[in-house]
């Protein structure tokens, strides 16, 4: 029998980490982008209005009403996980109110704003939208117990002599995504649409409808309110922030439809040939890259993150401009 010549183990190398310096530089962060600073444990927790509060990590934020009754938390995102309860008990131990968590009230399903919901125990009344419990139970994650309480457009809480009004508009971020009003405390809890200060993070902030994205601003600024938790980074929005927002976006918007029916694909398919992707993704970024850069320009320095995060958002938009609308589709003759 002939035997194979045994060969060596390749020495796996360690993929070496870039240092800071090798790193890219950004624009620096506007002062007005940035929150207060957070405590020792990591964490801000602050009054809003009266007896609603607001939590912070500096990335994602919680919100919290205290009631004669127990406390109502809206959202619980792991990053912040036991400090939601700590900064809880220090607004109770401050007020002379109960600590208890009675209810919680999901904005959506995404685990990343509901994923410490599993902390508080069974006792608790879970509260969403009816889409956020048939995704909830579908995904089956233990760190987010499906909602026993659901509503399929509108549903005003009465807790505790308090009033929280919950409304799904029509999809955007998610198909589940909803308005939390609360209009006593003139507050208005729309998550990841508008971080307030910053540009959207990838693709819309991660959007799978872009055209509901895009208008859910718009239904955002019809409720009454002064004060907005848009669910990221490190303060409370305002009405302007919104505003800025809707102009960032309607910006991209606009120099999307500007841009598409200026490019010419045919050099990408004569250059790659066969390798029809290849193709694709050079014309698709340099629509990108050409629609994206007069609004990095005309927004660096006034919204956080712009020359970051803005090229992902155009070709998000982009792509729903072209699939959902159909505009510079071409029909072949």
């Amino acid at each position: 029998m002939k035997t194979l010549p045994q060969t060596q183990p390749e020495k796996s190398s360690k993929l070496r980490a870039p240092s800071a310096q090798d790193l890219p530089d950004y624009a620096p962060v506007p002062r007005s982008a940035l929150g207060p600073a957070l405590n020792e444990q990591g964490f801000y927790v602050g009054r809003v209005e009266r007896n609603l509060y607001w939590i912070t990590d500096g990335t994602y934020q919680s919100a919290f009403l205290t009631t004669r009754d127990g406390v109502v938390l809206l959202d619980a995102p792991p990053t912040i996980g036991h400090n939601i309860q700590r900064a809880v008990d220090q607004i109770a131990a401050e007020n002379g109110v109960s600590n208890k968590v009675t209810h919680i009230v999901y904005s959506h399903h995404h685990a990343d704003h509901g994923g410490a919901s599993s902390l508080f125990d069974k006792s608790v009344t879970r509260i969403g939208h009816e889409e956020t419990r048939r995704l909830l139970l579908r995904d089956n994650d233990p760190a987010r117990p499906a909602p026993e309480e659901t509503f399929q457009d509108r549903r005003t809480l009465e807790i505790g002599g308090e009033r929280i009004e919950l409304a799904w508009l029509g999809s955007n971020h998610s198909p589940d995504n909803i308005y939390i009003h609360l209009p006593e405390h003139d507050t208005l809890m729309l998550i990841d649409i508008v971080n307030a200060g910053w540009a959207p993070v990838y693709i819309c902030n991660l959007t799978e409808d872009v055209q509901g994205y895009l208008g859910a601003p718009a239904k955002a600024l019809a409720y009454p309110w002064k004060h907005f938790i848009g669910g990221h980074l490190g303060r409370l929005g305002t009405r302007d922030d919104v505003d800025l927002h809707q102009r960032y976006m309607a910006d991209i918007d606009a120099s999307v439809r500007k841009t598409l029916p200026t490019i010419d694909p045919t050099p990408y398919f004569q250059k790659y040939g066969n390798n029809m992707w290849a193709a694709v993704k050079g014309y698709l970024d340099e629509c990108t890259d050409a629609a994206a850069a007069p609004v990095i320009e005309k927004y660096t320095g006034v919204l956080a993150a712009a020359d970051v995060f803005t090229a992902s958002t155009t070709f998000w938009v982009m792509e729903s401009i072209r699939l959902d609308l159909g505009y510079a589709s071409w029909v072949h003759p």
